[in-house]
């Protein structure tokens, strides 16, 4: 099935969430076609050329890939993060006006915790905090669990309503992905609870490769039935991040094969 072509939003509202965290309202004209129930589903921006030249020449821009934090009928909310060397994306949000627009592609499927699962552990950094957020949210009064969550600072810490049997481990990081072992080590001083677990992991390449080796060789847990990808590469754009998740990818196949 082809994917949709990208449709023009127009920027409703900004909203600092943390120092590290603004969230951009998009309605308009995009979300006449865009489907129901799509929060944590991502979506591609598609930033329009900065260069003056590529801008005459009519370059399409940079597509950079986020996530539905919240759904409205005819709104949307998507959480980008701000750091000093931000690529276009996060330079264009960083300045984005209501007025403004811009086409947006997708949404791409939706990744969610399992609804069969005893219980429940999330994993990630602030690229990933959006989709945390919107998996916690669905989440019934009677789950537990257990997130460990990475932010650059106590003041990028965000407050959910959770059920009263999960639990967040929040760990400070002022140079995100400067240290891939501080997930993991969180999740080695974990107590693994009984019953089959629902699990949800998105971070840094170096250190969601960490996370997947210690669940699938000390926890036992089958990769097929959890899901665990890296959003980001330290050091590598978006689309290079692109090409070696790929073949990160076809390795892992090759080595189950």
């Amino acid at each position: 099935m082809p994917k949709p072509a990208p449709r023009p939003y127009t920027v409703l509202n900004r909203q600092l969430v943390t120092p590290h965290m603004l969230r951009l309202t998009f309605g308009g004209e995009g979300m006449a076609e865009f489907p129901d129930d799509q929060e944590s589903a991502y979506i591609k921006l598609i930033v329009p050329a900065q260069d003056e030249a590529a801008t005459s020449k009519g370059a399409p821009g940079t597509m950079r890939t986020y996530t539905v934090r919240h759904q409205r009928p005819d709104q949307i909310d998507v959480d980008v993060v701000l750091h000093e060397d931000g690529g276009p994306a996060a330079t264009w949000a960083a300045a984005a006006q209501p007025g403004d627009t811009i086409l947006i592609g997708g949404p791409g499927p939706v990744k969610r915790l399992p609804a069969a699962a005893d219980w429940y552990l999330l994993v990630g950094d602030m690229t990933s905090l959006p989709a945390i957020g919107a998996n916690l949210e669905r989440l019934p009064p009677d789950a537990s669990g257990y997130a460990i969550i990475e932010v650059t600072s106590e003041a990028d810490i965000q407050w959910f309503d959770l059920p009263d049997g999960m639990r967040i481990n929040w760990l400070i990081n002022p140079h995100p992905g400067s240290d891939s072992d501080r997930l993991v080590d969180a999740l080695r001083e974990f107590d693994w609870l009984p019953g089959a677990p629902g699990i949800w992991v998105a971070c840094e390449f170096a250190a969601m490769r960490k996370l997947r080796r210690h669940l699938i060789d000390d926890r036992g847990v089958d990769k097929r039935a959890m899901y665990i990808s890296s959003y980001w590469k330290l050091g590598t754009s978006e689309d290079g991040h692109r090409i070696v998740k790929r073949e990160d990818a076809d390795s892992e196949e090759a080595g189950s094969a």
